[in-house]
């Protein structure tokens, strides 16, 4: 399956997780390491960082940038791993429709953990005020043949192990 993979997309809500699985990933793997917070506008995140979540339609040019993004990478010969929420499934089949071969983990798991996590991390523009508005939004991706889960209970570690085990890569 690893000769046919050219994206990893890593998703949860805030705070899961999924910048340190997909540097993790991405250094295992190897390949090109993208963040989807760095394709927000300086609008989004403000807003965002007041406290008041984006709307689907805020959302839907942010997707489009990182779909064109992930079709330049691999274009290029690159393999690529990115952090992304990954909240709707529409978002997630916009990525799809680039025809990248690409696989997604969902880092998943108990919100009040996250919301934990949230709270003591200081160094991010999204509030843990917004958690509750980020699983509100998430459509878990049930009958979604290419997403494997992740506990985000589980030490980094581990899920490391589990992503690389599950996706078939060395």
């Amino acid at each position: 399956m690893s000769d046919r993979v050219n994206v990893i997309v890593v998703m949860g809500v805030s705070g899961s997780g999924k910048t340190t699985l997909a540097r993790a990933l991405a250094g295992a793997w190897p390949a090109t390491f993208l963040d989807a917070d760095d394709f927000h506008s300086a609008v989004a995140k403000a807003r965002m960082a007041s406290g008041r979540p984006l709307t689907d339609r805020m959302r839907a040019p942010w997707v489009r940038r990182i779909a064109m993004d992930l079709q330049q990478h691999v274009a290029a010969g690159e393999r690529v791993v990115l952090a992304f929420s990954g909240l709707r499934r529409r978002h997630r089949d916009r990525l799809r429709a680039t025809g990248v071969p690409m696989r997604f983990l969902f880092l998943h798991g108990d919100q009040e953990l996250i919301a934990t996590r949230l709270q003591v991390r200081h160094d991010h523009y999204m509030p843990a005020s917004l958690l509750d508005s980020q699983f509100a939004a998430l459509e878990a991706p049930r009958e979604e043949a290419d997403v494997t889960g992740i506990d985000v209970a589980d030490p980094p570690a581990v899920q490391l192990r589990d992503a690389l085990a599950a996706l078939a890569l060395p």
